[in-house]
């Protein structure tokens, strides 16, 4: 017996060690060191504590934006994933609990008449005093089960589960600064077209006129057909131009109405404010600040200590599991006997259970942990430079459009100076209609231009608070 013994324990030992045996994974370590400053300066007031609602100070955005909080489907989506990762957590916890589960069942058996069984019946009924008069079984019970948490496989699973929760928070806070930039940004746009619209329709009057003025000049033999049909192309020219803008603020509209989740009549904005809508100094702080402002940089920090843990999830697995089950309940042929003491019955078991041969399966999810860990790693180290260049970018957009607005704003006063003074040339005879044409002519392109350059201010001024991860709080 002696003997037996130790060969029972060397078995064990070595079904221990086999099934013990982690295969060797390289990990990765995160980087989140960031240059000190954006520019010399390292000033760290930062404009994204500044509220959106103080931020983007037009009542009728700030509507908008309210508006889309509440109804945007996108970010209703993602709040019901967060309401899934937090009913995950809860189905994590469970698993590390006992299972206690009730249980009952009634069956009834009639063997054939030409098997054992079936030879045993024809005796009962030869002989009914032997046994009951059928065969039945009847049962009700509790059972227990507990999966013992030595290697804190379990646990790691319900730390997981709450940090890839957190994650998911996160996300939507991502998801909550893009809609404001995306809104603001459209808001912007459409005011913009409003403005260029308008000076189409006031270009369409001037050329009107101007084009009643040739006509008259062509019928006082001053200038030919050709002139007439220069003017009248332009003219149609920007009067198609028009419905080119129309077409735009119409697609910008229903932008804005997508993101808000409702189908609004009507896009309340004041298109005479846009040249006069405020540019908050620039008040980037340093980029080190990133790393707790942007959400997505925090997300993308919670992934990795998520994959981490699930690391150690999947180690677990080559280890042996250890269970307890019991039961305790009553059992007979007979639902009369059900209550009576000799029908109760009752069990007890310890299990382990270790892996030995063919670990493909565990091996392999242990391998795919370890990459997602490192691919959570590069994509953590990815996000912050991106977050770095979109802030570097926004800080150059903001002061090269600042620059180009003061600039082609004087090109418009001389090109609007030049408009009067080709008019009057050319009522004098002393310009022809080419002049006034191509004077005209500049005279709108540069118009549209300097609205243009004011949307990229505006969108710069969007951007860089979205960049440095601002609107969430």
């Amino acid at each position: 017996m002696k003997l037996q013994a130790k060969y029972i324990l060397l078995v064990g030992a070595i079904v221990w060690l086999g099934a013990c045996k982690v295969p060797a994974i390289s990990s990765k370590q995160e980087n989140t060191s960031v240059p000190a400053g954006y520019t010399n300066s390292q000033d760290t007031l930062n404009m994204v504590k500044l509220p959106w609602r103080e931020y983007f100070s037009d009542p009728n955005l700030i509507a908008l934006i309210d508006t889309a909080l509440q109804n945007n489907q996108e970010l209703n989506i993602m709040l019901q994933e967060i309401e899934m990762s937090r009913n995950e957590i809860m189905q994590r916890k469970g698993e590390y609990k006992p299972f206690v589960n009730l249980k009952a069942g009634a069956a009834a058996d009639r063997a054939g008449k030409y098997t054992w069984d079936g030879f045993s019946e024809e005796d009962l009924k030869a002989n009914p005093e032997k046994g009951p008069k059928y065969i039945g079984d009847f049962m009700v019970g509790t059972y227990f089960s507990w999966e013992l948490d030595v290697w804190k496989k379990l646990r790691n699973a319900t730390k997981s589960a709450a940090i890839k929760y957190s994650s998911a928070v996160e996300g939507r806070n991502f998801m909550v600064t893009n809609i404001i930039a995306e809104i603001a940004a459209s808001y912007y746009e459409l005011m913009a077209l409003d403005n260029q619209l308008e000076i189409v329709q006031q270009n369409i009057s001037l050329q009107s006129n101007v084009l009643k003025i040739i006509k008259q000049q062509k019928e006082a033999a001053k200038v030919t057909q050709l002139a007439v049909n220069r003017f009248e192309a332009q003219l149609l020219n920007t009067q198609n131009l028009r419905y080119e803008i129309q077409q735009q603020i119409t697609e910008t509209e229903n932008k804005i109405r997508f993101l808000t989740g409702k189908y609004t009549p009507a896009i309340t904005r004041n298109a005479a404010q846009f040249s006069t809508i405020p540019m908050e100094e620039l008040k980037t702080g340093i980029p080190s600040q990133l790393l707790t402002n942007r959400p997505d940089i925090r997300q993308a920090e919670l992934n990795i200590a998520a994959a981490k843990l699930d690391v150690q999830v999947a180690k677990a697995n080559f280890y042996p599991s250890f269970s307890i089950q019991a039961g305790l309940g009553f059992q007979a042929f007979n639902p009369l006997y059900l209550i009576r003491p000799a029908s109760i019955l009752y069990n007890l078991a310890g299990e382990m259970v270790a892996p030995l041969v063919n670990k493909n399966a565990i091996t392999a999810a242990y391998y795919n942990a370890n990459a997602q860990q490192i691919q959570t790693v590069y994509t953590y180290e990815q996000t912050i430079l991106n977050a770095y260049t979109e802030v570097l970018n926004q800080i150059a957009k903001a002061a090269n459009f600042k620059a180009s607005y003061e600039m082609k704003s004087k090109e418009v006063d001389i090109l609007l100076q030049s408009v009067a003074i080709s008019n009057n040339l050319f009522n004098s005879a002393r310009a022809d209609y080419m002049e006034v044409l191509l004077t005209q002519r500049e005279a709108l392109e540069s118009k549209r231009q300097l609205i243009e350059i004011r949307m990229k201010q505006l969108s710069a001024k969007v951007n860089i608070y979205r960049a440095l991860g601002g609107g969430w709080n």
